[in-house]
């Protein structure tokens, strides 16, 4: 072996690097070990005691340099979500919500119709929006002047009336490319300071989009809250409840009106018909409505009529607003608050208050807003602030552009948290001014467009000081004065894509998935021994555990991240690095059949085995690069561990089980390569499988079109990577039935949720509200789902949402109708891209493209068959076989583990062809095909145990991603035999034939 020296200081270096990495991963387990052991299972002990060691010194490497337990965190080897638990949000920032927020919300029609229409043809276009909607404008109206548009305050210095729509488009390209770069750096200023270990913040390719992974998070409505907030923090001057009240009587006047007239007429007809005189009514009727309000509020709201009914219909306002006023004496509270609403009732009161005809009743600077608080611990009741405008073009008389510093804080008595805010000079001189105007009034603190608080001003305000109180909780403060001095979002954050894996079933994950990994290890540690004798079954064992070592250590220096189904490519890459064994070892029995010495055996073996070892491993190994670009989360996790395990068990197969050889060479030691129970098996095959081609032909276009069959009878289980959609997996106390679940939800959802087993939990998916981009929709949605199990006794009535969403709730996730387009998208790019790279691969290196025609005929057929399986067993088989993104990585995996096995027999057809020249082309086929069995059925089955063993202990949550792989490994093998070759033989019999035709 040349160049042993080489390999082995490098095996040696490489080992030393991989220990050094994985060191800082014990040191870790350590300090949490004693954390925990500190704690005695109280969570807040042990938050602080790991909060406390993070600037202590707890590793010092030999002596050379010392590490802090966080620089010790930042090296350790990363564990993903479904391991750790935690959370996984794909934020989207909007292209049109920064364009929108450039014109200053213009309200101009050709501006808004033109966002709208290029928003519509984003979805069939792969066109930059800005682009698009400069499109759509110019369609709308091809004289219109976007400079009319965007000569706005902030923009006045680049934008005039004379500047062309080409130049303004490209300052809003460049300004909405700046703006969503700012937005990335803002969330994450905002995590560091959130303070979560080894968080991940990717600007993902996709324009304006952000994943943000925080491994073991427990508190997702915080996160929500962090990520989402926009800080658009505002200053108003605010109405007098008293002040406003009469305008709330005349809208309710106004919509009881138009209530009636829209039971005569249509909409449009009452609209149209609706006067300017309808729109007011006199002092003696607000007085009556009042006293009437008064007389009812002592008892209840159906105290001044008969039944609710006829209530709502009197006062259709304020059946929804309760004014804010003394129930017992009438009188009005004192403040901005005019009223206090049911948070489901909010939204119909908004449409009541914006609607053109009701809007006309109010002054022109008066504006409402919602307070962010409830002002029960239940959630349920909200208060309307009335605002007052004061500058000419509408906005806040100061905004959160002022803010120079932000703080938590305490109140002047010290127990209550506020964030405490300092100004810069100008806005202090605003501020000064403002609550010098308003003393015995109150100004309201808005934020994101809700009231955070409206203190009443005592006196004025010198120096720039200011603060928000009411917060709940210091983590609130912090929070909140966190995303203050981060700076203000440029358009808000929506989240489009979430994943919430719950402590627990972290734990149980990384339980199965390390007892499926441990079990599958020992069982290809025993299949080697057993099937390769001592001596060369020992030499692969041997390569296998330092290719394990290499694959952690790797990981661990890459700072990747190694998920559940990352576990399973480690898995799937013992059984690659087996089938390299394989191959070298069924040449160097083939070397030593024809007389030759252990030694030169050995050194034939291995030069033999090389062509047929790198080709199935590099189109593998495309197979793994194409999942890890188009792959996210989990996905991505197992390609990196697919890519890194492909090439440490090319260098352990090839170079590390040669130096052991060389060593008992040396020694003098007797080198066995196949045990006496196995030496026989499959050798000297004679199967005429070209002769059988056309029964085979058959018996595979019969399932192909039972599979396509299912395709339209059945078809397919998709989940809500491709669907859209919620989902949650549960875990109850008691035995439930899918059924009763099933019914519970039907009531609160509208309609019937889709509810599977996973595993002993429950798992229940919904599009319920999927399109509302409301900040508080998820919050909602979970808090109704509690509802519903509650009512039909499936959960403890006294639960409370946190609880639930703790203990019950194991996992949830979400998928927005806009990434799951996406998804669908890159999903058939991948497997499209595979199939035209493996081709290409293939025809480069055989010369021949009948070789890659057959290739992808066996890798579409392949796919077909897998897809059938999962239609027809869908709903039969226990658990979920759902088409989603891990299904879409299978699929991959199952074509480069069949192209694998393909290309081997291809190289060994290609090797005969060249050795018997003179043999008939077909015989030769057969000879090949014969002489690969031997291989074939020992990395098949070995491939095959392997799985088989993550299918039956690697848990729930990957059991339908093993199981098509292992139905992807037994098609593979079938059709690397039966398929690929024959359609290559007889395309390229007929090309002879046709070309034979045309030379006579």
């Amino acid at each position: 072996m040349q160049n042993k020296g080489a390999v082995l200081t490098f095996a040696i270096l490489l080992a030393a690097v991989c220990l050094y990495q994985l060191s800082f991963t014990w040191v870790s387990n350590k300090v949490k070990d004693d954390a925990i052991e500190y704690a005695q299972g109280d969570e807040i002990k042990e938050f602080q005691y790991l909060d406390s060691m993070k600037s202590e010194v707890v590793y010092n490497f030999l002596g050379l340099k010392k590490f802090t337990y966080k620089d010790v965190q930042e090296l350790e080897l990363n564990l993903g979500l479904d391991l750790k638990g935690g959370m996984n949000v794909t934020l989207q920032v909007e292209v049109q919500d920064i364009i929108r927020a450039m014109s200053n919300y213009s309200d101009d029609e050709t501006f808004n119709a033109a966002l709208a229409l290029a928003t519509k043809n984003q979805q069939n276009s792969t066109k930059d929006f800005v682009a698009l909607f400069g499109e759509a404008f110019e369609e709308i109206d091809p004289n219109a002047k976007l400079a009319s548009v965007f000569n706005t305050l902030e923009l006045r210095d680049q934008i005039n009336f004379n500047t062309s729509n080409a130049d303004v488009l490209k300052i809003i390209d460049e300004q909405t490319k700046a703006g969503i770069a700012n937005a990335f750096n803002i969330i994450r200023t905002r995590i560091d300071r959130f303070g979560v270990a080894q968080p991940n913040i990717q600007n993902l390719q996709t324009s304006g989009r952000i994943l943000v992974e925080l491994p073991g998070v427990k508190d997702q409505n915080r996160v929500r809250s962090l990520l989402q907030g926009t800080a658009n923090l505002e200053f108003w001057e605010t109405y007098e409840n008293q002040e406003v009240y009469p305008y709330l009587a005349q809208a309710n006047e106004r919509i009881k009106e138009l209530e009636v007239l829209g039971k005569e007429k249509s909409g449009d007809e009452a609209t149209a018909e609706t006067t300017e005189a309808e729109t007011t009514a006199d002092e003696s009727e607000e007085n009556s409505l009042l006293s009437e309000l008064e007389a009812g509020a002592a008892d209840d709201t159906t105290a001044t009529l008969d039944n609710l009914a006829a209530y709502k219909e009197q006062f259709p306002l304020f059946a929804l607003l309760n004014p804010s006023a003394d129930q017992q004496t009438g009188q009005f509270y004192p403040g901005p608050a005019v009223g206090i609403a049911n948070a489901k009732d909010t939204a119909k009161i908004n449409s009541y208050l914006n609607n053109p005809q009701i809007k006309s009743v109010f002054p022109r600077d008066l504006k409402f807003a919602w307070t962010a608080k409830s002002m029960d611990e239940a959630g349920n009741f909200y208060r309307l602030i009335a605002l007052k405008v004061t500058t000419r073009d509408g906005k806040a008389p100061l905004d959160g552009g002022v803010i120079t510093d932000a703080r938590q804080d305490f109140d002047q008595f010290g127990t209550n948290p506020e964030v405490a805010m300092q100004m810069n000079a100008e806005g202090a001189k605003v501020w000064q001014r403002m609550t010098k105007e308003n003393v015995g009034k109150s100004i309201a603190i808005v934020l994101d467009g809700y009231v955070r608080s409206f203190p009443n001003v005592n006196g004025e305000i010198p120096g720039g000081r200011s603060s928000i109180s009411g917060l709940e909780s210091i983590e609130e403060a912090q929070d909140l004065a966190n995303v203050l001095k981060s700076g203000k979002m440029p358009a808000p954050a929506r989240i489009i894509q979430e994943d919430i894996v719950g402590p627990s079933l972290g734990q149980k994950a990384i339980n199965s998935g390390l007892l499926s990994f441990v079990i599958a290890f020992a069982l290809v540690l025993v299949y080697m021994l057993f099937f390769y004798s001592k001596n060369a079954g020992l030499a692969a064992n041997i390569a296998l555990v330092a290719n394990m070592f290499f694959i952690f250590g790797i990981l661990a220096s890459l700072g990747a991240v190694l998920t559940l189904p990352g576990i399973a490519g480690i898995v799937l890459t013992i059984g690659m690095s087996v089938d390299a064994n394989v191959l070298i070892y069924e040449r160097i029995q083939e070397e030593m059949r024809a007389g030759k010495g252990v030694k030169l055996a050995i050194a034939d073996g291995y030069k033999n085995a090389y062509s047929a070892i790198i080709d199935g491993q590099v189109t593998t190994l495309l197979t793994g690069i194409v999942l890890y670009l188009f792959g996210s989360g989990p996905i991505k996790g197992f390609a990196t561990t697919l890519i890194i395990g492909i090439l440490t068990s090319l260098f352990s197969a090839i170079f590390l089980t040669r130096l052991i050889f060389e060593w008992q060479l040396k020694k003098g030691g007797r080198i066995l390569f196949a045990s006496t129970a196995t030496e026989g098996w499959l050798r000297n095959m004679k199967i005429k499988f070209l002769e059988k081609r056309k029964m085979f032909y058959v018996i595979s276009g019969v399932f192909i079109l039972i599979s396509i069959g299912s395709f339209f009878v059945r078809g397919l289980d998709y989940g809500i990577d491709f669907k859209g959609g919620r989902s949650y997996i549960v875990e109850f106390q008691k035995d439930v039935e899918v059924g009763e679940v099933r019914a519970a939800l039907a009531d609160v959802f509208g309609t019937a949720p889709e509810v599977k087993t996973s595993g002993e939990d429950i798992k229940i998916t919904t599009d319920y509200r999927i399109e509302d981009r409301s900040e508080d929709v998820d919050n909602e949605v979970e808090a109704l789902l509690m509802k519903g199990l509650q009512d039909a006794d499936l959960i403890d009535q006294s639960v409370t949402l946190e609880e639930f969403t703790q203990d019950y709730q194991q996992s949830s996730q979400k998928v927005g109708p806009t990434i799951s387009d996406d998804i669908r998208k890159d999903a058939a790019i991948a497997i499209a891209f595979s199939l035209i790279i493996i081709f290409l691969y293939i025809l480069v290196r055989f010369r021949d493209w009948q070789y890659g025609l057959g290739a992808v005929a066996a890798l579409a057929h392949d796919s077909l068959i897998v897809l059938g399986i999962f239609s027809l067993l869908s709903g039969v088989l226990p658990f979920s076989l759902e088409i989603d993104q891990a299904f879409i990585a299978a699929i991959l995996t199952v074509l480069g583990y069949s192209i694998n096995d393909t290309v081997v027999v291809f190289d060994r057809i290609r090797e005969y062809l060249g050795l018997h020249p003179k043999r008939d082309r077909e015989e030769n086929v057969d000879a090949a095909l014969n002489s690969t069995l031997r291989r074939t059925f020992s990395t098949s089955l070995s491939t095959f145990v392997v799985l088989l063993a993550i299918f039956l202990f690697g848990g729930a949550t990957i059991r339908g991603f093993t199981f098509a792989l292992l139905v992807g490994v037994v098609v593979g093998t079938y059709s690397s035999l039966f398929i690929a070759t024959p359609i290559a033989h007889d395309t390229r019999s007929r090309v002879a034939k046709v070309v034979a035709k045309r030379k006579k």
